[in-house]
């Protein structure tokens, strides 16, 4: 393993990162407050407590992987996106690094950036309710491994998207919705039954209700489902990363 190589991806993607702070982590916080505002106070003093728990702390987790989630797409697949569209993707690929080195060079620091947002909404939101964390450790897990696993798959849509549309294709019209229904304003008991059975089909319930567990110490799932879903999405996307490396699809003429 060249950890030469995987430092040198990785500091110049950070790096970007750092040029457009404005960009990069302004804009994020300031919309995930935007949403912690108009949720919490404007709309949770009219809604009562979920599980025996106060909205305006219920939504922290939900808020807190909608930013993660959808940071690390965008990040990962920007980053692989412009190399390929201006054609310098091709001086990684032709260097003596493995398609290993290149994947934790791109998808390292998009997990490194999204964690980053990640634990300045918590530390925003800590401010402003009282939060007390059911299981700390399992919640820096699940925080990492999903930073990882969506960075994986953001590294992916920025390798098979053709043009800008097809980049803002998935996080718009297919990871948004799926978040959004995935009970991270809401529990799916309060849903009617056909429609929570409906949403047990939606992987991002399990991940998000694992993450709500390190919390509150309750969840819509079982934690060792939530853990066992995201272990199999990781694994299922870097099997998906390797082989896109090994064919060179998307990546070579």
């Amino acid at each position: 393993m060249n950890y030469f190589s995987i430092l040198a991806i990785y500091r110049f993607e950070m790096g970007r990162t750092f040029r457009s702070p404005l960009q990069s982590i302004a804009s994020p916080v300031v919309s995930t407050i935007l949403y912690l505002i108009v949720f919490g106070a404007a709309i949770g003093g009219r809604v009562d407590s979920i599980d025996g728990v106060p909205y305006d702390l219920y939504i922290i987790p939900g808020l807190i992987m909608l930013t993660v989630m959808t940071q690390s797409v965008s990040n990962a697949s920007f980053g692989i996106y412009f190399p390929k569209y201006l054609g310098t993707i091709y001086e990684p690929l032709s260097a003596p690094i493995s398609h290993w080195e290149i994947i934790l060079g791109y998808v390292g620091a998009a997990t490194t950036k999204s964690l980053l947002l990640g634990i300045i909404v918590f530390g925003v939101a800590y401010t402003v309710v009282d939060i007390e964390l059911f299981s700390p450790v399992t919640m820096v897990a699940f925080l990492v491994m999903t930073a990882f696993g969506f960075s994986l798959l953001g590294f992916i849509v920025g390798i098979w998207a053709k043009n800008f549309e097809q980049l803002s294709l998935v996080p718009l019209l297919i990871l948004n919705p799926l978040i959004f229904l995935g009970g991270s304003f809401y529990s799916i008991e309060m849903l009617p039954s056909d429609f929570g059975v409906l949403t047990m089909f939606n992987p991002m319930l399990y991940l998000i209700s694992g993450f709500k567990w390190t919390f509150f110490g309750n969840s819509d799932v079982s934690v060792l489902v939530s853990l066992l879903a995201i272990m199999i999405f990781c694994i299922s996307l870097l099997v998906l990363a390797r082989w896109i490396f090994i064919t060179g699809y998307k990546l070579r003429p």
